[in-house]
C-alpha cells in the first residue's frame, strides 16, 4: 500500500482573505475555489477534510462549493455534513465536507446543536482504502467562541465515537484519524488537550502540525490539526504555505499497517 495523505483545510466559505463571505463576489468566489482546487489536485492528497464549506447559501450565489471544489480538483468520491441550516429569503445551508479518492462507505454528519448561523459538528466516514479494512475519519469543527462549549463538544464526539467503535471497531484497519479546526490551541488546557487525553486509550496518538496555521498571512496560533493513531507509522506533516482563506492547509503523510516498505 503507497503512503496515505490526509489534507485538514478550513476554506472560510471560499472567500479568501476577506473578512466577510457576504461582501465577496461571485466571479472572485468562483475564482478562488478554483485556485484552492488546483492547490488540492497539486498537492495529490488521498483525503480532504473541509471546512465552512457552502451546499446552498445566499451569500455565494447558492452555489455548492463543494461539487465546485470536487470537479476541479478531480475527486470521485465527496460527503457532506450540513450543520448550520436555514431556510427562508436567506438561505444558509453549510459546515464540513470530505473528499476523497477512494471509495466512502458509510458517513454520518453530528451537529453540535441547531443554531442557525454559525453551527458546529463533525463528520464521521469510512473510507475504503482498498484493504480488506476501513480507515475511520473524523472532520471535526469546534466552537470558537467558548471554551466550556468546545469541552461539552468533545465529550459529545467521544460519545459517538465509544459507541461505534463497540459496534465498527473491528472493521477499522486503526483507531479513528482525527482532523479538522479545533479553534484552541494545543498549550493550553482546552478542548484540543482534552482530545489527545481521550484518544490516549488508543495509544499515543501523534498531533501534527507543531506550528501556526491562523491568521494564514502571518501564522501565529496553532488551530487546525489532525492527530494520527500509532499505527500510522512514520508520520510527516506540512503546513501549506497559501493564502486561500483565513486559515493555512495542513497535509500529513503517513504509512498504514501492512504498507510495503519503498
Amino acid at each position: 500500500m503507497q503512503p496515505c495523505r490526509v489534507l485538514t483545510f478550513n476554506i472560510a466559505h471560499g472567500r479568501g482573505l476577506s473578512l466577510y463571505q457576504g461582501f465577496t463576489r461571485p466571479e472572485r468566489l468562483r475564482r478562488n475555489l478554483t485556485k484552492i482546487a488546483h492547490m488540492i489536485d497539486r498537492l495529490q492528497p488521498d483525503v480532504v477534510a473541509l471546512q465552512e464549506v457552502d451546499e446552498d447559501s445566499h451569500w455565494n450565489d447558492r452555489l455548492n462549493l463543494l461539487e465546485y471544489i470536487r470537479v476541479h480538483a478531480n475527486f470521485p468520491h465527496a460527503v457532506m455534513g450540513v450543520n448550520t441550516r436555514r431556510g427562508g429569503r436567506k438561505v444558509l445551508n453549510y459546515g464540513n465536507a470530505i473528499l476523497s479518492r477512494h471509495p466512502i462507505v458509510s458517513h454520518e454528519n453530528v451537529p453540535f446543536g441547531n443554531a442557525t448561523l454559525g453551527e458546529k459538528g463533525f463528520l464521521f466516514a469510512e473510507i475504503d482504502l482498498g484493504g480488506s479494512h476501513l480507515l475511520p475519519l473524523i472532520n471535526l469543527h469546534l466552537c470558537f467562541r467558548s471554551r466550556e462549549n468546545r469541552l461539552r463538544q468533545i465529550d459529545r464526539l467521544f460519545d459517538y465515537v465509544d459507541h461505534h467503535y463497540s459496534r465498527r471497531g473491528q472493521d477499522w484497519l486503526v483507531p479513528p484519524v482525527y482532523c479538522g479546526d479545533l479553534n484552541n490551541p494545543s498549550h493550553r488546557p482546552d478542548a484540543t488537550r482534552s482530545l489527545r487525553d481521550r484518544v490516549a486509550r488508543h495509544g499515543e496518538y501523534s498531533m501534527h502540525p507543531a506550528r501556526g496555521t491562523f491568521p494564514s498571512p502571518f501564522p501565529m496560533r496553532a488551530l487546525d490539526f489532525v492527530f494520527l493513531p500509532p499505527a500510522c507509522r512514520e508520520p510527516t506533516s506540512e503546513v501549506v504555505h497559501v493564502m486561500l482563506s483565513d486559515h493555512r492547509p495542513v497535509q500529513v503523510e503517513f504509512k498504514l499497517p501492512g504498507s510495503r516498505e519503498h
